[in-house]
């Protein structure tokens, strides 16, 4: 107890001296804040620790009151307040709280336990009252589901009705954490004796003799190596058990076994395993829950929310819609970490208010998506409307169901942390603005942090819409809805990561016109799987409307094996992968951000730095081979030098067919371990698969390259203003399409400062095939840079991209000052008329070098130089032949408003006396618009 607690609770004992046994002395929040000078916050939180000590209770009215709990203090006093509360429950209601409910009615707290729950309560009821010591039981269900809560509620309800002894503790063990490790396993779980290994220095118990008498809870059951499954099952069958390094000597225990598994148990776990778990209780999911049992999940959690903040928050109908439509595979778990995330926003935001007011505006981007999902489900959301009202009103002191703190309880109070730091920002002097901004980051630290360890990447969208475009993940989000609503909710809880990859992967060959047929053994495959033939038939189809294009009958096929491959049962026999990086953590970090999405074991990483002499990177590599070779053979990703050589080696050393593919990125480990899991795939057909990989798509290409190939071709040129440079450019490239009679290719000028506002509207009317200049547009299509387009031989470019439709850009050259002054030289007296580049060419030099040492410009970007440089020649003709630029109205009237124009001007004011000159500020606007680009990046 600390200090803080102390004070508060001395300070209830001293009140408690004027009040009776029959009517105790009470305390609330407010008077115990204004008594001894602490925050509400802090108040309410300690007060409510001393009631899950058992020192205080609580009541249900409002406001909320606390007493003194009569069984903590002196004994003599116990039997005469039994006596005298006895009579007084039916009158005085206001002192029945959650925490002295007949606990034999334990399960009636449970959200949905005469619906959804029904069969799962009167199971759970029965494994723990069958004669005489029970049955063990296996709790399935979905990630997120609430299987940890459930078992706790198991355990009360055991206590409550005298099968266990009320001092027991439940015992919790996670098989996970010693899945590879059978040794380390049967110390924990049996305990071992002294010496048994190295490090063991005295005689330890395990969890089987902690929980005797009592109920053990093995978390993560299939994670048991079949070593342990059988440890487990011979002590169900004799009740003993050895200790690790004893021989010859038995120990006994009585304990109810309670497991938990997200996977199928007759896949993932041993035949005599499963026998001998005689009650298989499943929860459902939270999309297959009724809607009335939705909204009491939504209203709960939030209760807890508004507990703890001792505020009443309010959500609108739409807001409780988004937290219920958002929740994808993540069940209750995902809806517990969007409700604590809106919550959290709302209290930053109102932070100072009595009542928390929470709408849609409010909510973030990922989160409101849920409205849009839930807007397919006609049924659900007119179910929901029906059990809603416009708004939703959850006081601080309403009764909270709370059995016991579930896993996705925080193991501290969010929103002590807002306060507190939002209070040191504010005092010093930072703007409220600034402070949400700031915390609403932290917010989300904190939060990802915690569930990134509770089966379910909290913000794994995020990362994944660095491979994907945001629209195919929402795309895929209603496609898993289809999904489960015709072949049930048995899917891995990576299902929208691997089928976003999936489509985005096959975007990626239509834009590119790549074609593929499916084989004969693919085909048969399938027809093993009519339900998933059919509803990949029906994806197809959702595709092409949603994108618009015509999906080739051949997809039907993938998208079958896919769903087949996603289906919960585990697959056996998959491919390996192994990726092999030089540098310190360059592997490992391409294959956690793989694990991270795509939830799988089967990829190691092999980081070699560079002082590793290559000897010992081959064992490490023959090494992770075994340890993710699976009986079809390993995929090995490898980057340069002599990890590409070591594929036989491996093979001849290890036994194992392996494959390697070299020039390794983050995308290509995504889609190999996608592919590798893929049902009915072989090594062959995932390397020959994998040779051709371009990466993920981007939705800005597909309209030129998918549904408008009709179009005519473009060339983009691309510089600061859209009449400069890029002008020159044009007239080179369409010199050399003129040479050769090339009609059905126009080149495009464009703006660098309107090509976002331009570039949707040119897709409408053009096949963009390629683009040059100053910017690189991010399209799927051949960028050059303006400094190889000038030093490469335009004939030869226009030829490799028209007749190849694929163009190998070279690397950008590293140039010296002198090259690069003879580039700039021989572009402006093959391209400039009215300028003399000889006597100029000194001068821009020294103008550009001055505009990068100003702004701090390395002076090996030598790209931006000679962007720079041909610039600002252009616009030297462009005064001289009084032609100059006109720019947007608004940025030249807010061009005194830039902190650099006033360097800039000083620069340009300084070239137009060495020219005799006067520069006009449409000019400076687009100067500064290339100083303010490159320094950005």
């Amino acid at each position: 107890m600390n200090k803080r607690m102390e004070k508060i609770y001395q300070y209830t004992v001293q009140k408690a001296g004027s009040g009776t046994y029959s009517e105790p002395a009470t305390v609330t929040t407010k008077e115990i804040a204004q008594a001894l000078a602490i925050q509400r916050s802090n108040a309410s939180k300690d007060l409510n620790q001393l009631v899950r000590d058992g020192k205080m209770i609580k009541t249900d009215s409002r406001p909320v009151k606390y007493y003194l709990n009569q069984n903590t203090t002196e004994e003599k006093y116990v039997e005469s307040y039994k006596q005298e509360r006895a009579p007084r429950k039916k009158q005085q209601p206001q002192h029945v709280q959650s925490s002295i409910v007949p606990m034999e009615d334990i399960f009636s707290n449970i959200i949905g336990i005469n619906g959804s729950m029904k069969n799962a309560g009167d199971q759970a009821k029965a494994a723990i009252l069958y004669p005489p010591k029970g049955l063990n039981c296996l709790i399935t269900g979905p990630t997120g589901s609430g299987k940890t809560y459930f078992a706790h509620a198991m355990f009360q309800f055991a206590k409550a009705n005298n099968v266990i002894d009320a001092n027991k503790e439940l015992i919790v063990f996670n098989c996970a954490d010693y899945a590879n490790n059978p040794e380390l396993l049967m110390s924990h779980l049996f305990g071992h004796t002294k010496g048994a290994f190295t490090g063991a220095d005295e005689e330890k118990t395990g969890v089987i003799d902690q929980a005797n008498h009592s109920m053990l809870f093995l978390d993560e059951i299939h994670r048991l190596p079949p070593e342990g499954q059988e440890m487990i099952f011979y002590f169900m069958d004799y009740g003993t058990y050895s200790r690790l390094g004893e021989t010859g000597k038995q120990h006994e225990a009585e304990v109810r076994i309670v497991g938990a598994t997200t996977e199928d148990p007759n896949s993932s776990l041993l035949d005599t395993f499963v026998r001998r778990i005689p009650i298989n209780i499943q929860l459902p999911s939270f999309v297959s829950r009724p809607a009335v049992e939705k909204v009491d999940l939504v209203k709960v959690m939030v209760s807890h929310e508004a507990h703890r903040i001792q505020r009443t928050i309010s959500l609108t109908e739409d807001v409780v819609k988004a937290l219920i439509g958002s929740v994808s595979y993540g069940n209750i778990g995902q809806l517990k970490s969007n409700v604590q995330l809106v919550c959290a926003r709302g209290f930053l935001n109102h932070m100072h208010e009595e009542q928390i007011e929470i709408m849609i505006e409010d909510v973030p981007e990922g989160i409101r998506s849920g409205l849009i999902l839930l807007a397919d489900n006609r049924e659900m959301s007119t179910e929901l409307s029906q059990n809603l009202e416009s708004k939703l009103i959850i006081y601080p002191d309403a009764d909270l169901l709370n059995i016991q703190s579930d896993s996705y309880e925080l193991p501290y109070n969010l929103y002590d942390i807002i306060g507190d730091k939002a209070e040191l920002l504010r005092a010093d002097g930072i703007d409220q603005e600034t402070i949400n901004h700031f915390i609403s980051t932290d917010i989300n630290v904190h939060l990802k942090s915690f569930y990134k360890d509770h089966g379910f990447s909290f913000y794994a969208d995020n990362k994944l819409s660095e491979f994907v475009d945001r629209k195919i993940i929402e795309l895929t989000n209603r496609i898993f809805s289809i999904v489960t609503s015709r072949l049930g909710n048995e899917f891995q809880s990576n299902f929208v990561y691997a089928m976003s990859l999936h489509i985005s992967s096959f975007l990626k060959k239509l834009q590119l016109g790549e074609k593929r047929d499916v084989n004969d053994n693919i085909r048969q495959m399938v027809t093993a799987y009519p339900e998933e033939l059919s509803v990949a038939q029906e994806i197809r189809q959702y595709i092409g409307e949603w994108f618009n294009i015509f999906i080739p009958e051949s997809e039907i096929y993938y998208l079958a094996v896919l769903l087949v491959s996603l289906r919960s049962a585990s697959q056996v026999g998959r491919i390996g992968v192994v990726v092999g990086a030089h540098g310190n953590s360059t592997a490992t970090s391409m294959v956690e951000v793989v694990k991270q999405l795509l939830d799988v074991e089967q990829v190691a990483a092999v980081d070699m730095p560079l002082d590793m002499p290559p000897k010992i990177a081959l064992e490490k590599l023959k090494q992770a081979v075994l340890s993710v070779h699976e009986g079809s053979g390993v995929l090995l990703l490898v980057d340069m030098g002599s990890l590409v050589t070591f594929n036989e080696k491996i093979q001849r050393e290890t036994g194992v067919f392996v494959r390697t593919i070299d020039m390794v990125t983050t995308s290509l480990v995504l889609e190999s371990v996608r592919k590798a899991s893929v049902f009915g795939t072989s090594l062959d057909d995932l390397y020959e698969s994998l040779k051709n990989f371009h990466g993920y798509t981007t939705l800005d290409a597909l309209p030129a390259t998918l549904t408008e190939n009709h179009l005519p071709k473009a060339v983009l040129a691309i510089c600061a203003s859209g009449e400069g440079t890029a002008v020159h450019i044009k007239k080179m490239i369409q010199t050399t399409l003129d040479k050769k009679q090339i009609a059905d290719v126009e080149v495009l000028t464009i703006s660098a400062v309107e090509l976002e506002q331009v570039l949707p509207e040119i897709q409408q009317h053009y096949q963009v095939i390629a683009a040059t200049g100053v910017v690189d547009p991010q399209l799927a299509v051949p960028f050059i840079t303006l400094e190889n387009f000038i030093t490469q031989n335009t004939d030869e470019l226009i030829d490799k991209l028209l007749l190849n439709n694929e163009l190998t850009v070279e690397e950008p050259v590293a140039f010296n000052n002198m090259e690069t002054k003879e580039i700039c030289l021989n572009y402006l007296e093959k391209n400039f008329t009215f300028l003399n580049p000889q006597k100029l060419i000194e001068p821009l030099l020294q103008f550009t070098e001055e505009i990068m040492d100003n702004w701090h410009i390395l002076k090996e970007e030598q790209g931006f130089c000679i962007n720079f440089l041909l610039h600002a020649a252009g616009m030297i003709e462009r005064v001289i032949l009084q032609q100059p630029l006109t720019a947007p109205e608004n940025e030249e009237e807010n061009l005194q408003d830039e902190p650099d124009y006033e360097a800039l001007h000083i620069q340009v004011l300084s070239l137009g006396r060495v020219l005799n000159l006067t520069f006009p500020p449409a000019e400076e606007v687009y100067l500064l618009a290339l100083i303010k680009r490159q320094v950005k990046v």
